[in-house]
């Protein structure tokens, strides 16, 4: 049944009549969803219809089913060019030009995204349109114009199916919105419960594509051009019970003004925070800064080393000790100088834990108990 659909559909595109090839290679995939040369296929169809985005798509789904496949490679780079993605494209045929050497097609796309990334590298305006030339009114001396019954031609039909599409593709199946840092542009779908081998997300230079296929459902396809190039080898998608998270990381520290590429929107350059120190710094009106840690560093040193006299210096004595000394020192210390009312000065616990500590005046003095 799928290779009927795939002949009726090689015949519809023979016919020009894309739209109708592309709704038959759909069906086909319905019924063998792991046929490389059909996503392949259909790439072509939606190339016709100028729906470039859609082709990427396929054609990144049918280098994953077969990574050799060339013409999947032609699909992406020529959609890629139709897209400005110069880089992306080019990356892609040469990977196509390695399985099909003899190929002239992909040495010539390759030249021309060349010159597109110089002239884009230089910062000048292309002569050339990247959507190729546009198509003009067929004349009697062209055998493959076609008119339909009314007099139409089959481009005018395909420029209307190709804005019906784009009116159904208004309302998405699945909301979603975005948010960005300085580094990155974060990308919600709210999709919730689904499985994270039904969501398929490529990434291109500046292209986004975001496929939801699951079983007994029609399939939700995103596929936006971004407002600015992402670094596609660290962008993530993280698959959760509720929303599906991308992290687009941002080629150019720039400020998007909205998550799709439009002409007559600017970027906006992010102005950096500039990383001070983490030493705190105080208020001075002095033009000469002074070194905080320094000037504390200096203090405690003289401190150590000041010399005191009389009862400072015996206080002083009685600190370091208790500070040095170890826990039955220290009970013995505090011990007899409470029990002894000040008058004696223990440091040995084996003496004086086991008995009142009694007062001690010096010579000439006389101990006294004070009354309440």
């Amino acid at each position: 049944m799928a290779r009927e659909l795939e002949k009726k559909a090689k015949e519809a595109f023979i016919d020009d009549d894309f739209a109708l090839a592309v709704d038959l290679y759909t069906q086909a995939i319905h019924l063998d969803p792991n046929n490389a040369n059909l996503f392949a296929d259909r790439a072509q169809a939606h190339i016709k219809l100028n729906a470039f985005t859609e082709a990427v798509s396929d054609a990144n789904k049918a280098i994953q089913l077969n990574p050799s496949l060339s013409k999947a490679y032609l699909r992406k780079g020529t959609a890629c060019i139709k897209l400005e993605e110069y880089h992306t494209a080019k990356v892609a045929l040469q990977n196509g030009a390695s399985f099909a050497q003899d190929d002239s097609r992909f040495t010539n796309l390759i030249q021309e995204c060349d010159r597109y990334i110089a002239e884009e590298s230089n910062g000048l305006t292309s002569t050339l349109s990247p959507n190729g030339p546009k198509t003009t009114a067929p004349s009697g001396d062209n055998p493959h114009s076609s008119y339909g019954s009314d007099g139409t031609t089959k481009e005018a039909e395909r420029d209307l199916v190709s804005r019906i599409n784009e009116v159904a593709l208004i309302r998405p199946k699945y909301r979603h919105e975005y948010y960005q840092k300085p580094e990155e542009v974060v990308v919600t779908i709210f999709a919730k419960g689904i499985p994270e081998k039904n969501v398929v997300v490529d990434f291109g230079e500046q292209i986004l594509s975001i496929t939801i296929d699951v079983p007994g459902q029609d399939a939700y396809h995103y596929q936006p051009r971004l407002f600015g190039k992402i670094i596609p080898d660290k962008c993530r998608v993280v698959v959760l019970s509720t929303k599906i998270e991308i992290r687009l990381a941002k080629a150019e520290a720039i400020n998007w003004r909205s998550l799709e590429y439009g002409k007559d929107i600017l970027p906006q350059k992010i102005k950096m925070p500039t990383i001070q120190s983490e030493r705190p710094a105080y208020p001075s009106s002095k033009t000469r800064t002074r070194d905080w840690d320094k000037l504390e560093a200096q203090v405690k040193k003289e401190e150590k080393e000041e010399k005191l006299d009389g009862d400072a210096a015996l206080n002083k004595l009685f600190r370091d000790i208790y500070k040095n000394a170890d826990e039955d020192m220290r009970r013995a210390m505090s011990k007899s100088f409470l029990e002894s009312n000040g008058t004696v000065l223990s440091t040995d616990w084996k003496e004086v834990g086991s008995k009142k500590v009694e007062g001690s005046p010096p010579e000439g003095m006389e101990l006294k108990k004070w009354e309440y």
